[in-house]
């Protein structure tokens, strides 16, 4: 049986939505700005349908985080956002941090010998 979170690419581009948060630590605090969105991204895939998959990174430079996450629809960024758990959780990024985040839908996928 597969696991339907199993994340796989495909030849052509699906009709996913990213969040992309870039979180810019406060000096020394990258640290702490990891764990803070860890732990955001951690409550989001357990309580909320439609989050797909999260990729967080940290700058090898020390100053900035970044979450690429994967959801069903732009419709689900407000749902998140009228959480108070999720706000509570999101705010602590404003101890160690300032942050922005966009949404983009997929318009193309480019795989390795593209043309």
């Amino acid at each position: 049986m597969t696991s339907p979170h199993v994340a796989a690419f495909v030849a052509g581009p699906q009709p996913t939505v990213f969040i992309v948060n870039v979180i810019h630590a406060h000096p020394g605090k990258q640290e702490q700005a990891f764990s803070a969105i860890q732990d955001v991204v951690r409550y989001v895939a357990r309580t909320k349908q439609g989050f797909l998959w999260s990729n967080l990174s940290k700058s090898t430079d020390g100053k900035t985080v970044v979450n690429i996450e994967a959801i069903s629809g732009a419709n689900k960024v407000d749902e998140f956002f009228s959480d108070p758990v999720f706000l509570e959780k999101f705010g602590r990024l404003d101890e160690v941090s300032t942050s922005e985040f966009h949404t983009y839908r997929v318009d193309d996928l480019v795989l390795p010998g593209a043309k």
